[in-house]
């Protein structure tokens, strides 16, 4: 067997209690090398992604149903985990209510994506597997802008940490600056002016309204998001599973609006970027201008779920391109 680097990373995280995932392509040995690690603990139970009677049997299991499949096996590993249904709820329950249980996880981009969307981007924390939340929260915390912290405009830290909880929580939501002023019980130009200070220190990026000075369109409110998702996660505090969450939709417009800004940003794209609403609720997630063009997304999670582009934005502004951005070809809209 060709000998993997990767090993002796396993092997120095094998004993951590942290569940340990191994993701790549099909046929590049992730099964071969996990499956010569758990044989050296002797017994183990394989549980097969791939296999349709594994798959109904794994989902939506209860902890009783698990304990008992589990029995006395002291390491469980889970091959093609991203084929299992609820795989990232499995997980949990597996290493926070079976404490005995070594969990070993193999699979394929598409596991790697729901983590990216709960852990961001980081370099640090992609290469720190197990060690994702530790990473983040000294990272949420002042040392992320500590740098604002000592400018000489920022009196009150703590406003600085209540803004940013703020923010976090109306990620992909119209953002009021009167609102947050008297949420946080201070005024509106200091709201402005640290709103802008995180933008500049890259924690944060702006959204603006698109807008001809048509009577119907918004015009005056902002969408903030974050350069990170994992930022965002470990500001509310909030690392669970897809499966366990009601903000996928906010986690998946945060993740493409901000990859989206980077990857032109490093093409040295001159698109300008914005979005859309009128009074009446119609609106349009995200919006791009560039080379006198319009050019119209929606972001959808549920490549199943269906989008229509309101009539009244096709026919005044006639953009070049109309498309719904899902998990089916979210790749081609960030390269």
């Amino acid at each position: 067997m060709i000998e993997r680097k990767l090993k002796a990373q396993l092997e120095q995280h094998w004993n951590s209690g942290k569940v340990l995932i191994v993701l790549g392509p099909r046929q590049v040995g992730k099964t071969t090398l996990l499956e010569e690690l758990c044989s050296r603990e002797g017994d183990f139970l394989f549980l097969n992604g791939d296999d349709i009677v594994t798959q109904q049997t794994l989902e939506n299991i209860g902890e009783i149903q698990l304990k008992q499949l589990i029995g006395n096996h002291q390491t469980v590993f889970i091959d093609e985990a991203q084929r299992i249904h609820n795989i990232g709820l499995l997980l949990k329950i597996i290493h926070d209510r079976i404490k005995h249980v070594r969990v070993v996880v193999s699979g394929s981009s598409a596991l790697e994506f729901e983590l990216r969307l709960i852990y961001g981007m980081y370099p640090d924390v992609i290469n720190n597997l197990g060690n994702e939340e530790g990473i983040l929260k000294q990272l949420a915390s002042s040392y992320l802008y500590k740098d604002l912290l000592n400018y000489h405009g920022i009196r009150k830290p703590e406003i600085l940490s209540k803004l940013l909880i703020a923010l976090a929580l109306q990620v992909g939501s119209e953002v009021s600056y009167n609102e947050l002023a008297n949420l946080l019980r201070i005024d509106r130009g200091t709201v402005e002016q640290y709103i802008g200070l995180l933008e500049q220190a890259f924690v944060i990026v702006r959204l603006n309204p698109f807008s001809r000075n048509i009577r119907n369109e918004i015009s005056s409110t902002r969408k903030i998001y974050f350069y990170d998702n994992g930022i965002r996660n470990a500001l509310i505090g909030n690392f669970n599973a897809l499966s366990m969450r009601n903000d996928v939709g906010a986690l998946w417009e945060n993740f493409l609006v901000s990859e989206r800004i980077k990857a032109n940003h490093y093409k040295e794209s001159s698109a300008r970027s914005y979005f859309w609403r009128t009074h009446a609720q119609q609106e349009i997630d995200y919006l791009e201008e560039y080379g006198g063009q319009m050019y119209a997304y929606e972001f959808k999670w549920n490549p199943k779920a269906k989008a229509k582009f309101p009539s009244s934005f096709v026919e005044i502004y006639q953009p070049h391109e109309k498309k719904v951005i899902s998990t089916d070809n979210f790749e081609e809209f960030l390269n």
